[in-house]
């Protein structure tokens, strides 16, 4: 018997490094490949100090992905990956906002940020899902990358060929363009009335504004599903713990899905900013908000009539902080950068 068991555990051992796998960890059993581009990127835009980030200098992170692009109208499958590099918070974190509508409104939830690549190409994410996730590190420049192959049909991926930008939340990956080397802070070129302190904090519906000048009432009586429940733990960036709270309402992109065209412009360029009665506002990327791939959804709560901070208020379920939560939604601006 004592002979038995280490025979058994040697057939155990040759049979698992035959299925391909030597450990516990099945994003690293691949060849890497160094992915060539400019370590040094440029940040422009409303910050205090513009100038290069030297991308050497920052941790390197890495993000497991399984990308899928729009092509004719559906979207295909184009691979899995394990890409490394490094975190837009890490480039970023160190940059001093200098908003240019500092004195319209003083926090930094309305911020949005550009990516822009050699070829000119861009794309919109918030600052919101750069800083505020739940998950940090979720938006990389990688200039590594690996295969994470099926053991059983081998089936391999085609590797992109230079740095290239990833956003790991993202359902479809149209925002992970090649070769960027440019970032622009901005704030949405928006005058978005109301008065801080504002009573009653109340708007009985909210209008979409879209890119083409005309605004649509959201109609209640639409929103027949089931709505979710999701139980938080509300912190602020600010005053802290807010308390155990339940949230129930509907994913807002099921609210908004019918005044848009998801198209690769729209999930790419594409961004909101909701408004309140009293002028607090926060944007919001496109992709951030109808591109998920962790069903990690805004949700639209309807408050009912008269209720102060109501009727309509969102919930930000993907952010660690409250700070995006939003009472008295009066308008949803839908832009394009």
């Amino acid at each position: 018997m004592k002979k038995t068991i280490p025979l058994l555990l040697v057939m155990l051992a040759s049979a698992w490094m035959c299925f391909g796998q030597e450990n516990n960890d099945f994003y690293d059993n691949t060849p890497e490949k160094n992915l060539p581009g400019t370590l040094k990127i440029e940040v422009a835009g409303e910050v205090a100090n513009p100038g290069f980030v030297d991308l050497g200098g920052l941790p390197r992170r890495s993000l497991i992905v399984r990308e899928a692009r729009l092509e004719k109208g559906a979207i295909a499958f184009i691979g899995s990956y394990r890409y490394d590099g490094y975190s837009l918070f890490d480039i970023l974190k160190e940059k001093i906002v200098a908003k240019k509508n500092q004195a319209e409104f003083r926090s930094i939830i309305d911020l949005l940020v550009a990516v822009e690549n050699q070829k000119g190409e861009k794309v919109v994410l918030s600052w919101g899902e750069i800083f505020y996730p739940s998950a940090l590190h979720r938006i990389l420049i990688a200039d590594r990358v690996a295969p994470i192959i099926p053991s059983e049909t081998k089936e391999n991926w085609p590797l992109p060929e230079t740095m290239k930008l990833v956003c790991g939340n993202d359902l479809v990956s149209e925002r992970n363009i090649s070769s960027p080397i440019r970032i622009t802070v901005f704030s949405a070129p928006l005058s978005l009335p109301g008065k801080k302190g504002q009573k009653p904090l109340y708007a009985p519906n909210f209008k979409v504004s879209r890119a083409d000048g005309q605004s649509v009432a959201i109609d209640p009586a639409g929103l027949q599903e089931e709505p979710r429940v999701y139980p938080a733990v509300f912190y602020g960036r600010g005053k802290g713990f807010h308390g155990i709270q339940q949230f129930t309402g509907w994913p807002l992109k099921d609210a908004l899905k019918t005044f848009f065209t998801l198209d690769s412009k729209t999930l790419r360029q594409g961004y909101l900013v909701a408004a309140s009665v009293d002028g607090y506002r926060v944007a919001l990327s496109c992709s951030e908000l109808f591109n998920r791939n962790d069903q990690a959804e805004f949700l639209l709560i309807d408050r009912g009539e008269g209720q102060e901070g109501g009727r309509f208020t969102i919930f930000p379920a993907p952010d660690f902080f409250s700070d995006r939560a939003l009472k008295a939604v009066n308008t949803i601006h839908f832009l394009v950068y």
